[in-house]
């Protein structure tokens, strides 16, 4: 968890992407402990509030959990979770409006296939 904190955005929402893009690249195990909230304040320089916002979030969608008295860990089946959320992002984010375009524009779904990287590309 080393990326910089960025105005885009509010910082408990970019803290709580930063965890699942350590889950992601294998860094954060499904059952392991994440930082503590007052470890996470400390690193980025934040309100331990603010980072709870951050993991409370995580645990609100089923990505962390908490064992009483030890911490936060991350729970069985998150990575899953995390790349079916993000392709569903993805899709909405990006294909949706590349296909309305490519619609608008006359493309066909082959001309389509070949820009994004089809043979001879």
């Amino acid at each position: 968890m080393n990326e910089l904190l960025s105005q885009d955005k509010s910082i408990y929402i970019q803290l709580g992407e930063m965890i699942e893009t350590d889950i992601l690249r294998g860094i954060l195990l499904e059952e392991e402990r994440v930082p503590s909230t007052n470890e996470l304040a400390k690193l980025y320089t934040i309100n331990p509030a603010t980072a709870a916002k951050g993991v409370n979030l995580l645990v609100d969608e089923g990505i962390l959990y908490k064992k009483r008295g030890i911490g936060m860990f991350v729970a069985q089946g998150a990575k899953a979770q995390i790349i079916k959320k993000r392709k569903d992002a993805f899709f909405d984010n990006y294909v949706k409006g590349l296909l309305e375009e490519a619609k608008s524009l006359g493309i066909t779904r082959d001309e389509l296939i070949a820009m994004i990287g089809g043979p001879g590309r």
